[in-house]
C-alpha cells in the first residue's frame, strides 16, 4: 500500500487513502495533527490525513510504500494524538505476476472470459474482459483491494453470476507511459515466476 506526501502541492500533509468513497458521503473527525476520514453512512475509515507529517516522519516528496516500520512509526504518531484506533493493514503485494492456468467462456456473457490464475500462493477465479487473454501467459494481476492508479479500488464482485477476485491489468490501466490504445491485458515474458511482485 501507497500513502502520498508533496509539500509543494498540498503542503505538509501525508495522505493515507485506505477505501475509495462518495466526497458527498464523507466526515471527518479531528485526533491533534491526525484527520480521520469517514463513510457517513457506514462509518468505515476511508483514509487520513497527517498535519505537520515532517514533525513526526522524515519524508521526501512523492509515492512512498508503507512496509512494516513505517505502519509502527504512523501507529505510534496516531496514538500521541490520541487516535482511538490503530492503522491495521494488510501490506501484502497487491500488484502480482499470474499465470494464467485455464480459459474458459463466461456462460452469459460473450465478451467475458473465465479465468484460473495461479498466483504463486493461490489459483484465483477472474472473469476478465480482454480479447487477447489465453491460457499460459504470465500476466499482471490486481488483487482484492489493490488501489489502481486511477484511484479505483478492486474488489471482489459477481460478474454476469461469476465471482471474480481480481483483475487481469491492461498496460493503460496500469499507468504504464507509452501503453498502446488498442485493448488488451498486458502480457509479460515467459521467464517471470507466479506471485513476484510486479514493480511499475
Amino acid at each position: 500500500m501507497d500513502v502520498f506526501y508533496n509539500r509543494n502541492g498540498i503542503g505538509d500533509v501525508l495522505v493515507i487513502p485506505i477505501k475509495t468513497g462518495n466526497r458527498d458521503d464523507i466526515k471527518s473527525d479531528q485526533f491533534g495533527d491526525v484527520t480521520v476520514i469517514r463513510d457517513t453512512e457506514s462509518e468505515e475509515v476511508l483514509g487520513y490525513n497527517l498535519f505537520k507529517a515532517s514533525t513526526y516522519l522524515d519524508l521526501s516528496d512523492g509515492k512512498h510504500q508503507i512496509t512494516e516500520s513505517f505502519l509502527e512509526k504512523i501507529n505510534d504518531v496516531f496514538k500521541s494524538n490520541g487516535v482511538d484506533h490503530s492503522l491495521d493493514l494488510d501490506l501484502s503485494p497487491k500488484f502480482v505476476v499470474g499465470y494464467v492456468q485455464s480459459v474458459e467462456q463466461h456462460e452469459n456473457a460473450d465478451k467475458l472470459k473465465c479465468t484460473q490464475v495461479d498466483l504463486g500462493d493461490e489459483v484465483t477465479q477472474i472473469v476478465c474482459g480482454a480479447p487477447n487473454i489465453a491460457e499460459g501467459q504470465h500476466v499482471v494481476v490486481a488483487k482484492v483491494g489493490a488501489i489502481m492508479p486511477s484511484g479505483m479500488e478492486i474488489k471482489a464482485t459477481n460478474l454476469r453470476g461469476v465471482d471474480s477476485f481480481g483483475m487481469i491489468c491492461s498496460q493503460k490501466e496500469l499507468g504504464l507511459p507509452n501503453a498502446p490504445e488498442e485493448k488488451g491485458i498486458y502480457v509479460l515474458d515467459e521467464n517471470r515466476k507466479a506471485g513476484e511482485v510486479f514493480e511499475f
